[in-house]
């Protein structure tokens, strides 16, 4: 059908734009010296989880919609569960600590080098990722030993939890308390130390005597803004409100947001208003052309 078509050429195109976007900035944090610093190497790593994040799902949805391929095993179900969780977690996490990374930057520029090593960078990524596998575990865990009894059709396009919650033939309010638990650690607890965080930039920007390195400050930090309610606020909506407050209609289109969307959107987001990324990709592009026109 018409609809069929247009759903199946969007997805596409948009996990081609997200896959393609993360990919150049990955490799041009990778490629220039400039860009070697602890806010690059973070953000480098946020696209990096992009990478993976968007392709735990989409590609099985462009799989559907081109050959009619909507069945999942059970443990196909549990290792897609596994990984979104996994890499959405940790993205979570990750936002919160590039957060702290620019709370260091501009508040307390003297120290930044000695508080923002490669080494307590790589700690961070570690962190965050360490984090997100102990949630997927526990989530998955928990999920997957729930009996599953009469209909097994997922209203939904990917496994996700609290999709398969509503095929559970047993009790699950017990564990929609853990699950609400999981989400004030991975979603709530990150955004009260970002706003904290914010709330101290801000301070620190209203300060400065210096336009300029108040508007390069801010330009910093609205893109990290950006991402962050783009990315938080569909998962808030869809892991901390009550089940009353969801359909399987309102799911879907707000899940589009964090699987495909803002993965697609974080590159452009960093790149636009940022001089040292565009200033990169300028230098790479003419690097292009000189080696066409040799």
């Amino acid at each position: 059908s018409p609809m069929h078509l247009f759903l199946f050429s969007m997805v596409v195109v948009v996990y081609t734009l997200a896959m393609a976007g993360n990919t150049a900035m990955v490799l041009l944090i990778w490629a220039d010296a400039r860009l070697h610093t602890p806010m690059y190497f973070l953000l480098s790593q946020l696209s990096f989880l992009d990478i993976f994040f968007t392709s735990v799902t989409v590609p099985k949805m462009i799989a559907g919609f081109l050959f009619g391929w909507t069945s999942i095993s059970f443990v196909g179900c549990g290792a897609q569960m596994f990984f979104f969780m996994f890499l959405g977690a940790a993205e979570c996490l990750l936002l919160a600590l590039m957060a702290y990374d620019r709370y260091v930057a501009i508040c307390n520029p003297l120290r930044y080098p000695s508080l923002m090593s490669h080494q307590t960078c790589l700690l961070m990524v570690a962190a965050s990722w360490l984090g997100g596998s102990i949630n997927a575990s526990v989530q998955t865990a928990l999920t997957l030993q729930f009996p599953y009894c009469g209909s097994r059709k997922i209203a939904h396009f990917f496994c996700e939890v609290p999709s398969l919650l509503r095929l559970a033939c047993a009790d699950t309010a017990a564990y929609e308390q853990v699950l609400f638990v999981t989400g004030v650690v991975v979603l709530l607890l990150p955004i009260a130390f970002i706003t904290t965080s914010y709330a101290l930039i801000l301070a620190a920007v209203l300060g400065m005597h210096s336009v300029e390195g108040r508007q390069k400050a801010l330009a910093t930090c609205s893109s990290h803004l950006t991402v962050v309610n783009l990315f938080y606020g569909p998962l808030v909506y869809t892991y901390m409100l009550p089940a009353s407050y969801h359909s399987p209609g309102q799911d879907d289109v707000v899940s589009i947001f964090y699987t495909v969307l803002t993965p697609m959107l974080n590159p452009v987001i960093y790149s636009l208003r940022n001089k040292e990324v565009t200033g990169a990709m300028k230098k790479v592009i003419g690097k292009c052309r000189v080696g066409r026109t040799a």
